[in-house]
């Protein structure tokens, strides 16, 4: 399993954790989806044969957030 870290923008409340956990979540081989709204940031535990660091992005930005790093 491998982890990352993205820093993104445009999180402001509940309904937006639940939107990125369950299109991250969804993603095959993703195992763990945690955000923190106070420092933007969106933690993925993921299976790198299965699902790319590009997919999850490509994910949290088809939710309508800003993927910055």
């Amino acid at each position: 399993m491998e982890k990352v870290i993205l820093n993104v923008d445009g999180m402001s409340c509940e309904h937006c954790v639940k939107a990125v956990n369950g299109a991250v979540g969804a993603l095959p081989g993703v195992s763990g989806v945690v955000v923190d709204l106070e420092g933007k940031t969106v933690a993925v535990e993921f299976d790198a044969s299965k699902v790319s660091v590009d997919e999850i992005k490509a994910e949290i930005e088809d939710q309508g957030y800003d993927v910055v790093a």
